[in-house]
């Protein structure tokens, strides 16, 4: 059986300490008791480690080793526009399963006004969603999750790759698009999701025009949480197949 993990904030000299419900959890779901050895991350490294004391409130670990590195992969940025929250969190926690390394949200022409707004309140609950998700997928390092901005600020970042999702159905299909291109482990992948009311066409002329490619996932028109996380599936199959021949 694996090892469970958990994320700490720091480690120093060795210690590393788990407070709040990951602490509490581990001491009177799991009843962890001193001399246990668990997994920690700190987001950067994943260790061996032994509790050396455990409390409702705190638990403390002392590293006993290093694990292994994970295996260097593209890291996969995920731009959503902002849609109902309920499956806006739904689409972070399968997102993270499925290895994002960094989502921020923006706000679009057709996205819900007040959204942008109440999404600033909304981001630490997000985090503690992939925090979460990040434990139970056993992924080493959390993703990242940014403030929403508007589609101008999302449209700056610097990425090798930059794809636009569109329900257009004279767009080429996302997994053609890697067929004759090689994947560097390097590489940084962006993936751009509309709103749910979809691209307006000044919008779609203007993403295009910062040099993201439009693609699409079929004929069928998806909703915004299962076209994110169909998306990232193919990206995660892509990345994996290319490590393996490289």
């Amino acid at each position: 059986m694996a090892r469970r993990l958990f994320f700490v904030p720091e480690i120093r000299r060795g210690l590393a300490e788990l407070t709040g419900n990951d602490a509490e959890h581990l001491v009177r779901v799991l009843r962890a008791e001193p001399g246990e050895v668990y997994e920690i991350s700190d987001s950067n490294r994943a260790y061996l480690a032994r509790i050396v004391t455990a409390r409702k409130s705190s638990v403390v670990f002392q590293v006993m080793e290093a694990l292994p590195p994970e295996t260097e992969r593209p890291a996969v940025y995920l731009f959503p526009a902002l849609f109902k929250f309920d499956r806006f969190e739904w689409m972070i926690e399968k997102a993270t399963e499925l290895g994002v390394a960094y989502i921020e949200p923006f706000s679009a022409v057709r996205s819900e006004r007040g959204f942008a707004q109440a999404a600033v309140k909304r981001v630490e609950r997000w985090k503690k969603i992939a925090l979460e998700a990040s434990q139970q997928s056993r992924r080493k390092r959390l993703p990242e999750i940014a403030l929403a901005k508007d589609l101008g600020g999302v449209l700056k970042c610097e990425l090798e790759w930059k794809l636009m999702l569109d329900e257009s159905s004279s767009t080429p299909p996302l997994l053609s698009i890697f067929e004759s291109h090689k994947m560097g482990a390097a590489h940084r992948i962006g993936l751009l999701l509309g709103p749910e009311g979809g691209w307006t066409n000044e919008e779609r002329d203007r993403v295009i025009a910062a040099g993201w490619k439009a693609c699409s996932l079929g004929s069928t028109i998806l909703r915004a949480e299962t076209a994110a996380i169909a998306a990232l599936s193919v990206v995660s199959a892509v990345c994996s197949a290319a490590l393996l021949v490289s």
